[in-house]
């Protein structure tokens, strides 16, 4: 499992990135958060911050 980003969702105020403990969380070139899949620990820490509601972990 890991963390995924709705982009129609994040405001690109990146307090998911943050709180990630692997810097899996970044911001692309349109100011929205993506994660990178192989550096995801799932642990569910960025879920908790976003107050937009944007990250699921599936």
């Amino acid at each position: 499992m890991v963390a995924k980003i709705n982009a129609d969702s994040c405001a690109g105020c990146g307090s998911c990135i943050g709180e990630c403990p692997t810097r899996a969380i970044s911001l692309n070139d349109n100011d929205v958060s993506f994660v990178t899949e192989d550096k995801c620990n799932d642990c569910g820490l960025c879920l908790d911050t976003c107050v937009h509601g944007a990250i699921t972990i599936v």
